[in-house]
């Protein structure tokens, strides 16, 4: 099986934790993406957490928020589900079903971003569409309450 490193997108975008989230809506909108990465800094690149449109649209909209002042640290995951580029494809996967998550950030011993991780990339990639279709079962579960 192939390493996270060998099925991921490189250089996914990312934005600081300061900025507001009109300005992940913008890169949403531009990348044609669903998650941002958020940083600490943009020189380190180390990981501060993910914004995703659904937090935008849950977090934001829903509470009627203005997008132009709230900040992404008020709306984002702290600490999200990592692994490392080194990390086999099956220990990410086995994390997207625990944690029922879309997406990884693949980081390094730092927690400098080196890419990300998502069911599209183990289709397309790793050309692992039985696996992709159990992992997105897994992940589209209720969760227990």
């Amino acid at each position: 099986m192939a390493s996270c490193g060998e099925v991921m997108t490189e250089a996914p975008v990312c934005c600081l934790a300061s900025e507001t989230v009109n300005r992940a809506a913008q890169l949403m909108k531009s990348e044609d993406i669903g998650p941002v990465l958020v940083v600490e800094h943009q020189q380190t690149n180390k990981l501060a957490g993910i914004v995703t449109d659904r937090d935008l649209a849950v977090k934001v909209v829903a509470e009627g928020r203005d997008p132009k002042s709230t900040r992404i640290e008020e709306v984002m995951t702290r600490h999200p589900v990592t692994c490392r580029a080194e990390d086999d494809l099956e220990k990410a996967l086995r994390a997207m079903e625990e944690y029922q998550v879309r997406r990884i950030p693949i980081v390094d011993d730092q927690d400098r971003i080196l890419g990300i991780r998502a069911q599209a990339d183990v289709a397309i990639r790793a050309g692992e569409l039985m696996k992709t279709a159990e992992v997105v079962r897994e992940i589209s579960e209720p969760a227990a309450r």
